[in-house]
């Protein structure tokens, strides 16, 4: 995608915030959060859209059939049950890409209208599929968020009560995060004592000149 012109007539800087899966970047928005950043949280933005009524609805239940709705509510919607979603499109690259090309430019639509809007002059866009999305090129820099191989498995396992194989499936399903590593201009090591995950945000933050 192309620059984003972010200024609007007010200065911004933007941090794309990335990691994989279960490696912590709850933890470091909500330090970010409390230094007076605007999050804007990207996994919202599609559960939002991805809502009854929401612009990726319709085009999802189409593409992927009334198998993955869950039972009326008593207004007679059916939501998507996204662990149904999960389990189509994680166990297959071609259905993860057919659901990607469908929510990533609806998705991108509406966070580019949320930076523009954002109350404060640093923003962070907290997106597990930042790089992938193109994403990151409208960021004033990339901080990447990582843990151990072992600590990110019993994490997802732990906060999502999902089996050993439902957890694998959903690593396995993303880029290695070496591969966001390398493309980082941060890299921020959450695989220890919350206080050493505080000082390095800390330390990044003080970086951040507007």
């Amino acid at each position: 995608m192309e620059k984003l012109d972010l200024k609007q007539g007010r200065e911004i800087y933007l941090v794309g915030l990335t990691g994989n899966i279960a490696c912590g970047k709850s933890v470091v928005v909500e330090m970010l959060r409390k230094r007076g950043a605007t999050i804007i949280d990207a996994d919202r933005v599609v559960h939002g859209l991805m809502e009854p009524g929401g612009t990726i609805y319709g085009p999802v239940v189409e593409a992927f059939g009334e198998t993955i709705l869950t039972e009326p509510d008593r207004q007679g919607q059916r939501a998507i049950n996204r662990r149904k979603l999960g389990a189509i499109v994680f166990a297959d690259p071609a259905e993860l890409a057919r659901l990607e090309a469908i929510s990533h430019p609806r998705v991108r639509v509406e966070i580019l209208r949320q930076v523009r809007e954002a109350p404060s002059k640093v923003v962070v866009l907290d997106a597990i599929k930042l790089l992938e999305n193109g994403l990151d090129q409208a960021a004033d820099a990339v901080w990447v968020v990582t843990c151990p191989p072992e600590v990110q498995l019993e994490r997802l396992m732990r906060r999502n009560n999902f089996s050993r194989e439902e957890a694998l499936l959903r690593i396995q399903a993303q880029p290695p995060q070496a591969e966001k590593v390398a493309r980082a201009d941060l890299v921020i090591d959450n695989g220890g004592e919350l206080g050493a995950t505080e000082e390095q945000v800390q330390a990044a933050w003080e970086k951040i000149k507007i």
